[in-house]
């Protein structure tokens, strides 16, 4: 008999930076550390036959793939004003408490598909719902500070658009924000 040793923690990453392991299910019901970070997907439960698959969305592990890419580069494509935010938002000495970085992966996927490079974003599509406007999302877990990201939505929008007021296709003025309950929208 092998003798198990508890964890001392459940968490094993940093907020602050991108994860490194994840927690994974072995085939005895316990779990084990992978030293990577969780692939982007979800589980599937039927309650009928009593199984769990996983769902993975190759689309979103193609994204951060290009963003961590761009943002190596640098940021290329991005404008004067994206830039200065981009630089003040990763600057941890600038606040008391620093950006986590699945905020500042939202925000800078955002800026990505706006703003970066076309080499970029080559061969990536994004499907739409047929509507007049194109809408992106970014998935957040409870806590992660999305109320944040919706500040850093508007300022990167609004600061562009005052600035470069000819690529108002690009940059919005006009924010709406919908807000019932505890959910903002």
């Amino acid at each position: 008999m092998t003798a198990v040793t508890k964890p001392k923690s459940l968490i094993i990453n940093t907020p602050f930076v991108c994860p490194q392991q994840h927690w994974a299910p072995k085939q005895d019901g316990t779990l084990e550390i992978i030293p990577e970070r969780r692939p982007a997907s979800y589980e599937v439960f039927d309650a009928r036959n009593n199984t769990r698959r996983t769902e993975k969305l190759e689309l979103v592990e193609t994204i951060r793939g290009r963003v961590d890419q761009w943002r190596e580069a640098g940021y290329p494509g991005v404008t004067i004003v994206t830039r200065r935010l981009l630089e003040h938002w990763h600057d941890n000495t600038a606040r008391e408490y620093p950006f986590y970085f699945c905020q500042l992966e939202a925000i800078e996927t955002l800026i990505w598909w706006l703003e970066g490079a076309e080499e970029y974003k080559q061969g990536i599509y994004v499907p739409g719902d047929g509507g007049a406007w194109q809408r992106l999302c970014n998935k957040m877990a409870t806590g992660a500070g999305k109320t944040t990201v919706m500040a850093m939505i508007i300022t990167w929008q609004v600061l562009n658009a005052l600035t470069y007021p000819k690529r108002n296709k690009d940059f919005s003025r006009a924010i709406f924000i919908v807000a019932p309950g505890l959910t903002a929208r």
